[in-house]
């Protein structure tokens, strides 16, 4: 059990720096940072077993995130 915890915590890591990267490149691929948040929350909903009320406050509060980056990257005024 410990060691399943430790690979999700690895997976969750990982995850994070990828979804840096991505946010940080010059051509965003908003559907790929959405596919990597989305396999984000499970990691971390998997790794803390939150509720499926949790589950998804968090889905939220990440999407809210990605919405924010999503507007600073491509501005509606474009």
């Amino acid at each position: 059990m410990a060691r399943q915890m430790e690979g999700l915590a690895e997976e969750a890591a990982m995850l994070r720096v990828k979804l840096r990267t991505a946010i940080n490149q010059e051509n965003v691929d908003i559907r790929l940072i959405k596919y990597g948040t989305d396999a984000l929350v499970k990691v971390v909903a998997a790794q803390y077993r939150l509720s499926p009320k949790s589950k998804k406050d968090l889905a939220e509060s990440l999407a809210g995130t990605m919405n924010i980056i999503a507007d600073f990257i491509l501005p509606a005024d474009r």
